[in-house]
């Protein structure tokens, strides 16, 4: 088993998402501003990166979970462990609690891809809303949108991380692709304090440096447990007619009081 550290570092404090700031977060019972997931499965990528390079970021399929929050200046310890089903990546902070951990594979054949049924229906008129229960409607897909991964951008994604592995100057990093599923909802919503609390990520394709990627979201489910409501998200990018990642993305969009 290997192991590597990392700093944590909140550089959401200003976000529109105020669970990232003291104020909000302590409203809800967390001992200050939380770490934004995005960045903390971008530490845990890592030793994956460091391992596999291009090959992991180009064929595999990566089920993240968060379980405790990280906050700024948490020294978070990640380890490696291969399994006979994949590959185990968690991070506990100095206490030792378990924050995160990525269930990694690169079998032979990934999953089929989703249905493009999913994007079939009538996509929601391009209006920021408020966030409600009733605004999200499984299976109505957001607007298209596009973005490009550009060098200075790329390098800002890895210096928020600490991420000094060479192969970001000329791949995107996946910090920044999962950031990407969080833009997809806040796009479409002006929303309450959120937490992410998981993400299964699918690379089929390398995402380089200068590619230019189309963006589809789509809800595919929503459900309420414990007075949180939460939120599954299905994101697709795309660089012309190729899929090149699938995210499910999982949130909690209304978080109990």
């Amino acid at each position: 088993m290997s192991t590597y550290e990392v700093v944590a570092r909140n550089f959401s404090a200003a976000h529109e998402n105020r669970i990232h700031s003291d104020e909000v977060a302590r409203k809800y019972g967390f001992e200050g501003a939380l770490v934004p997931g995005v960045a903390v499965w971008g530490h845990l990528t890592h030793p994956l990166v460091g391992r596999f390079g291009e090959s992991w970021l180009s064929h595999s399929v990566n089920h993240t979970r968060f379980f405790k929050p990280a906050y700024d200046g948490d020294r978070i310890v990640i380890s490696t462990e291969d399994r006979e089903d994949g590959i185990l990546v968690q991070g506990h902070d100095q206490a030792g609690t378990l924050l995160a951990e990525i269930r990694s594979q690169m079998p032979d054949a990934l999953p089929a891809p989703e249905a493009d049924a999913l994007f079939e229906n009538p996509r929601r008129s391009a209006s920021r809303l408020e966030m409600s229960w009733d605004t999200i409607v499984e299976g109505e897909p957001f607007p298209e949108w596009h973005f490009q991964i550009i060098t200075d951008e790329n390098q800002r994604y890895a210096d928020e991380i600490s991420d000094t592995l060479p192969v970001y100057q000329h791949v995107a990093h996946p910090h920044w692709l999962l950031s990407v599923a969080n833009q997809a909802l806040t796009r479409e919503y002006v929303m309450p304090a959120w937490i992410h609390v998981g993400s299964e990520v699918r690379f089929r394709e390398l995402v380089r440096v200068s590619d230019t990627l189309a963006v589809n979201a789509v809800p595919v489910e929503k459900w309420e447990r414990k007075g949180h409501q939460f939120l599954r998200l299905y994101v697709t990018f795309h660089r012309l007619d190729v899929l090149t990642t699938e995210i499910f993305h999982t949130a909690i969009f209304r978080v109990a009081s």
